[in-house]
């Protein structure tokens, strides 16, 4: 057994796993709040990739300072995407709402396709060193940004419902709605905190992406890849969102090495994760972490 291919694809897949958990605890937190699936989740990649990149490339600034910029107008996006059109959905039945994402998922990649264009656009250089040496091997700069990034947000996100006001109402809410109003909770402000902040999470991991792939329609393909992560984990479970990125992240890598080496198939990396999901799921129905749901009739 090489040790060394081993290793280094194992690195890659905690490091993909990562960026993976941190879409995953998008989808988590929009499904907490308002007991949605956001179908558009991959579009706020997309659209936060293409933000960053545009003003990068039109303006010359700082890629730090394009990032903010990019992190606070992903906010008001989505503060002003739940206002204006998932508000007035409110009290109406769940599967509309999932029908709004499909169609704003189709409309944002439309949308985008014509602004930018079909074409994979490189993002400008960030890093002096594209490239640097880990224990004898060799990890993209971007990479290890990606992972402290990823350290960072789980953090946060693990301060945020543990601690913070906020956080603990947007548990509430996730609870039970009406009880969280009885309490004071506006329901309608942690509905669109969680869409502002599953915005900004998205778009952080879409730079990240779009920096080592390029920025292209191929990115909104995120929010289906992570999908599974998230049902594996447990739909209602950050930790699960997590935990699940970190096992498709590794059984990718894994995958895609067995293929190459061995199996010959040209796709096991794309079909591997989902056989796994089907197996764990029939074990546990819920995700490994998910809240099981008891319903008597």
């Amino acid at each position: 057994m090489n040790w060394e291919l081993l290793f280094q694809l194992t690195l890659n897949g905690v490091i993909v796993g990562a960026l993976y958990g941190v879409v995953g605890m998008s989808f988590v937190l929009i499904y907490n709040a308002s007991q949605v699936v956001n179908f558009a989740q991959g579009e706020f990649l997309l659209i936060g990739a293409w933000a960053c990149w545009w003003l990068l490339t039109t303006f010359q600034i700082p890629f730090v300072l394009g990032f903010l910029v990019t992190l606070v107008f992903m906010t008001v996006f989505g503060i002003l995407l739940q206002v204006v059109v998932l508000r007035p959905l409110i009290g109406e039945p769940v599967i509309s709402v999932i029908m709004v994402t499909i169609g704003l998922s189709i409309f944002f990649q439309a949308l985008m396709k014509w602004m930018f264009g079909v074409f994979a656009q490189p993002f400008p250089r960030i890093f002096a060193a594209d490239r640097v040496n880990i224990a004898g091997l060799e990890v993209q700069t971007v990479y290890l940004l990606s992972l402290a990034i990823s350290v960072v947000i789980m953090a946060a996100f693990a301060w945020f419902f543990t601690v913070s006001k906020h956080g603990l109402a947007m548990r509430a809410t996730a609870f039970d709605q009406q009880v969280a109003q009885s309490l004071g909770i506006s329901v309608r402000q942690v509905f669109a905190m969680s869409w502002a902040i599953s915005a900004v999470v998205s778009a952080v991991a879409g730079v990240v992406v779009g920096v080592v792939n390029g920025v292209s329609s191929a990115l909104s393909f995120y929010g289906i890849k992570v999908f599974p992560a998230v049902i594996l984990g447990g739909l209602d479970s950050v930790v699960g969102a997590v935990l699940g990125g970190l096992i498709i992240g590794l059984l990718e890598n894994l995958a895609h090495s067995l293929d190459s080496e061995v199996l010959q198939w040209g796709n096991m990396f794309q079909i591997a994760p989902f056989y796994v999901l089907i197996v764990i799921l029939m074990i546990k129905p819920y995700g490994l972490f998910g809240t099981k749901t008891i319903e008597r009739v």
